[in-house]
């Protein structure tokens, strides 16, 4: 049986790192949205600098709102375009979340970024593809007022005729060394499925099939805590951590000091003397965190005045050391004209290489088994 073309449509695409992810299991990316102009020429720049192609339909520097509207018909003849060779197209997007972080504004499906969520989901009910990722915060999936929301979203999808399969999934679950969670709901269109569903419910689909790690055999592991601070002392990896679990390993993996990014860090505003007494591993301030080389970091992203330090330099991590904590393959480099706030701040907002490229390979034999 001939392999099926899976084709992908992509939204809110930041600098590409959910697409990455889809592009290495062999999806072919044929659209890419992002409203924010410096995200886009970093996505375009790191494709480059990879040797990867160009969308077949090109990019799309627009709010996702224009689809919608003035432009249906273009994006609905790609779509025709895209199927005519008998492939199957899906979309994948993760829209902007502030509105539903816990950390964040909280002003759920009223908020101007929360608002985006519905239009995606209207675009996927309106163009109906064949299937879709979608991709938020937690805050979506787990607060009460989201909540509802949320199933209000998936409503919509069932009456277009999908059925889905959602979990909420822990980046260090895929081998990412952040403790980071995101709700993913996976849809399919019912008619596609077969005896793979039964109602709204979406049948037959592994959300661990590719994970590496469970929680469960994290939180049991004794991981180093604290420490105290010396610059630039080597130190072995404790007996019983696994190492490719740590922020030292991604380092050295990506060869952090001679990365194109290596230089990209800001100067914390307290001065080095203050970073100086913060003890490697505290990761227990509102602020400033010291990293642990030996531990997964939190979360790798900076918002809401969140700066991780360096475990062993006096200084805040930089640009290729959050991208190698994404797990993005060391090629992978962002322009040296984008703005250190636009470098940190797409890769916080972007999804774990390596939770991408799990996800998007169940996604790929799961399709291609139907």
């Amino acid at each position: 049986m001939p392999t099926k073309t899976l084709k992908i449509f992509s939204f809110f695409s930041g600098s590409g790192f959910l697409d990455l992810g889809f592009e290495k299991n062999g999806f072919q990316i044929e659209l890419v949205n992002e409203y924010f102009p410096p995200f886009m020429e970093a996505y375009k720049y790191s494709r480059k600098k990879m040797g990867m192609r160009s969308p077949q339909y090109g990019y799309f520097n627009i709010d996702i709102n224009e689809f919608l509207l003035e432009r249906y018909q273009e994006i609905n003849e790609y779509l025709e375009v895209a199927r005519a060779d008998g492939s199957l197209v899906g979309f994948i997007g993760g829209p902007p979340c502030p509105d539903f972080s816990i950390a964040g504004k909280n002003k759920g499906r009223n908020g101007e970024n929360g608002k985006l969520s519905l239009s995606y989901v209207t675009l996927i009910t309106k163009l109906k593809p064949d299937f879709f990722l979608f991709e938020n915060v937690k805050g979506l999936w787990q607060t009460a007022k989201h909540r509802e929301f949320f199933e209000e979203l998936k409503k919509k999808l069932f009456k277009a005729g999908y059925s889905t399969t959602e979990r909420l999934t822990n980046a260090l679950e895929y081998g990412a060394p952040q403790d980071r969670d995101r709700i993913l709901l996976f849809g399919v269109k019912k008619e596609l499925l077969g005896s793979h569903r039964k109602g709204n419910t979406l049948l037959g689909f592994s959300w661990e099939k590719h994970q590496t790690h469970t929680l469960d055999e994290l939180q049991k592991i004794a991981w180093p805590t604290t420490a105290a601070f010396v610059a630039d002392v080597p130190t072995i990896c404790p007996a019983g951590v696994p190492e490719d679990m740590t922020v030292e390993h991604w380092f050295r993996k990506n060869d952090v000091e001679n990365h194109p990014n290596a230089g990209d860090y800001f100067t914390p505003h307290g001065g080095l003397q203050r970073i100086k007494t913060i003890e490697e591993g505290d990761v227990s301030k509102k602020s400033y965190k010291r990293l642990h080389r030996w531990r997964y970091s939190p979360t790798v992203a900076y918002g809401n005045n969140e700066v991780h330090l360096h475990p062993y330099k006096i200084r805040r991590i930089s640009a290729a050391e959050a991208l190698s904590l994404q797990t993005l393959p060391k090629e992978f480099e962002l322009p040296a004209k984008m703005t250190l706030t636009n470098k940190f701040k797409t890769i916080g907002n972007g999804v774990p290489y390596l939770l991408a490229f799990g996800v998007a390979r169940t996604i790929k034999e799961y399709m291609e088994a139907l």
